[in-house]
């Protein structure tokens, strides 16, 4: 069942970066996540989820699954369940973009649109999971992967994310850096770090304005990054410590790794290069550090690489990145 296009998800790329940090006194490297043929980290968990509950007898051909996603677990889920020729309902709400309710409809999924926020919180996710209560229940023979609460998400990152990034580096990381919005990725491989007894620290990169490790709601632009709710996956004992990041930083980020890197990522990646970027003077000379990069950039051409929308939210910014086209230039001269 699990061979053709899903039998590629992970063993994605390691790549070192040796351009974004000027004079770079540590070894970091980039997991690319993005080159999963979904086109996220999110395509673990969606394969890992659905093969544990078909081995479980909780998925059969006629199930129907029904999952609250706006963006990339929805995407990874409508590949599988394409693939397996399952039928997919994604609730999504009105912010999300055109983009990926098309390739939601693209991979077959039913996409059913939230447009009211909860009347009590004034959040859309209250309303989306609201949405797919009702949903489970008009459907008898239906499955409900919930994202945020099931151990099979955070054990897609413990069986392979972690694993393969242990055995590339020989046990040698000495930190990794990693986005928090489920908290499936931090937490499986939180698990693989404890049960092998690694020496890795771990760094939670958490948006401004989410509530997971405990900081106070307010808007958010970037969507895939933080949380309007503490997800039951999460534990405190998961990270070493939490950075938090802006939307902007985000932005900053993803323009940074274009200059330098060549690298196209979404939101969450140039978070987690900004939080390494407010550390790198804590980080031991010769350390090992590892970021892991949960996305392609394409899903946010209409948003962070667009001078008009950054502009319109943030101003004129724009030498925050523009200087390292002097740094680029130099390097190749160097060369």
């Amino acid at each position: 069942m699990y061979d053709g296009i899903i039998s590629t998800i992970g063993n994605t790329p390691l790549i070192s970066l040796k351009r974004i940090f000027k004079d770079n006194r540590f070894r970091l490297y980039a997991k690319m996540e993005g080159f999963n043929p979904g086109g996220s980290a999110k395509d673990r968990p969606a394969l890992n989820i659905l093969k544990e509950a078909v081995e479980a007898g909780d998925i059969k051909q006629d199930t129907v699954i029904v999952e609250s996603s706006s963006g990339n677990l929805g995407i990874g889920l409508a590949q599988v369940c394409g693939y397996l020729g399952l039928r997919l309902i994604c609730v999504v709400d009105s912010k999300t973009t055109q983009q990926n309710i098309r390739i939601l409809k693209s991979y077959g999924a039913q996409v059913d649109i939230v447009s009211d926020p909860d009347p009590r919180t004034g959040e859309f996710l209250q309303a989306r999971i609201d949405r797919v209560r009702t949903l489970l229940g008009e459907n008898e023979n239906s499955f409900w992967p919930n994202q945020y609460n099931n151990v099979a998400n955070a054990g897609a990152h413990y069986k392979t994310t972690m694993r393969e990034l242990d055995e590339a580096l020989v046990g040698e990381i000495d930190y990794l850096f990693c986005a928090t919005s489920t908290c499936g990725t931090i937490r499986g491989c939180a698990d693989y770090v404890r049960d092998h007894k690694l020496r890795t620290k771990i760094f939670a990169v958490d948006a401004v304005g989410s509530v997971i490790f405990g900081g106070k709601p307010s808007k958010r632009l970037i969507p895939g990054h933080g949380a309007m709710r503490r997800p039951e996956l999460y534990r405190p004992d998961m990270a070493e410590e939490c950075i938090r990041v802006t939307d902007l930083d985000c932005v900053v980020g993803c323009r940074r790794l274009m200059r330098r890197e060549a690298i196209l990522v979404g939101g969450s990646s140039g978070g987690v290069l900004m939080a390494i970027d407010r550390v790198s003077h804590r980080i031991p000379g010769g350390a090992t550090c590892v970021a892991i990069f949960p996305d392609r950039g394409e899903r946010y051409l209409d948003t962070i690489f667009t001078d008009e929308w950054v502009e319109e939210h943030f101003g004129d910014v724009s030498s925050l990145w523009q200087d390292q086209m002097e740094v680029n230039s130099c390097t190749m001269v160097r060369s």
